[in-house]
């Protein structure tokens, strides 16, 4: 069941674990509260979700860009 709940925490954008890192809470239980408030919400939550993803996503980029490496240059 590990491999199972790591191989998807990989492979999804990673918002709960980043955000679990950086208030020092568990990853599971910002990712249970993030199932109630989407269904207490009929769903708006996603949209903050995938917001918050692409902002990672880019955030990473810009810095591969800022500091390329030997084989980019």
């Amino acid at each position: 069941m590990n491999r199972l709940r790591y191989f998807v925490e990989n492979q999804i954008f990673g918002v709960c674990a980043r955000m679990g890192e950086k208030l020092n809470f568990p990853a599971s239980s910002i990712r249970r509260y993030f199932i109630y408030a989407t269904f207490m919400t009929f769903g708006s939550p996603i949209i903050l979700y995938l917001v918050l993803a692409f902002w990672m996503e880019m955030r990473q980029n810009w810095r591969k860009h800022n500091t390329p490496t030997i084989w980019e240059l």
